[in-house]
């Protein structure tokens, strides 16, 4: 992936690294590029049941390189070659997209985070489904020091996990924030001293669950997020009749009542 991300799975669980650490993992349009494509190879890949993503070296990840905002001063594009206005990824462009596509992957995301987690780079954390966190990991809103907004599928993430007023706050001031804060406010899933051991652990437990049923949890998930209690609840009905006596529901039975591994059958990908 151009040397920005590196790509690892072993038994379904795939291990997701951002590969910048001279630059404390910065996004860049090589990092933005190579983020959609490994996301584009998950998604089509059959046997995948979850996902670690983590950055090396010191940090996470600093959010936007500090050169593409000084471009900005310069009059020159954000990202080069990528317009905002374009919805290039469904209901996204591309710089959203390589937020969101962790959100819309077919199985759960666990981001494993430590050293700094800004702007960008914050929102990137907040698009897994579960986040393992280091304590004295900083985060931050970090846009409007730059007069910006977050842009990255961070306001929709932001409001479902905190409260309104600490999510005003935050963007408002631009101020860094700690892991304990974080937790507090419900950003954080975990405080662990090593984020990305904690992180895989639950990536090859959820790995050693039935796809088909993670998969269909995962789509309520979201549908809870976005829509009303009578079309929920109408889907955990449709969803659940679907997987009933399903070849993988009963093997999930029959493992646990005989004391073994299960053994189940991956779902086809989804890819359009």
């Amino acid at each position: 992936m151009d040397n920005r991300v590196k790509l690892d799975i072993d038994q379904g669980v795939a291990d997701v690294r951002l590969a910048r650490p001279e630059k404390l993992n910065a996004l860049d349009p090589q990092m933005f590029d190579a983020l959609a494509r490994v996301g584009a190879r998950l998604k089509a890949h059959r046997g995948l049941r979850a996902v670690v993503l983590s950055g090396e070296g010191r940090g996470f990840c600093a959010g936007v390189d500090l050169k593409r905002i000084a471009a900005v001063a310069d009059g020159r594009p954000l990202i080069p070659c990528a317009d905002l206005t374009r919805r290039t990824h469904g209901p996204a462009n591309l710089v959203q997209h390589v937020v969101w596509q962790w959100r819309s992957l077919a199985v759960p995301v666990i981001a494993a985070v430590h050293g700094i987690a800004f702007g960008g780079g914050f929102q990137l954390a907040l698009g897994a489904d579960i986040r393992c966190v280091a304590p004295k990991t900083r985060f931050s809103v970090l846009e409007t020091k730059w007069g910006l907004v977050p842009d990255m599928a961070g306001v929709h993430l932001m409001r479902r996990l905190a409260r309104e007023d600490i999510v005003r706050e935050l963007t408002y001031t631009a101020r860094t924030f700690t892991s304990e804060e974080a937790l507090q406010y419900g950003f954080v899933s975990r405080l662990v001293e090593n984020p990305h051991s904690a992180a895989m652990d639950i990536a090859r437990d959820i790995a050693a669950r039935s796809p088909d049923a993670i998969r269909a949890a995962k789509r309520l998930l979201n549908l809870a997020t976005a829509r009303d209690a009578e079309t929920i609840l109408l889907q955990e009905t449709a969803e659940q009749m679907h997987l009933l006596a399903s070849a993988n529901q009963i093997e999930a039975v029959k493992s646990n009542l005989e004391g073994r591994k299960a053994c189940f059958t991956d779902p086809e990908p989804l890819v359009q």
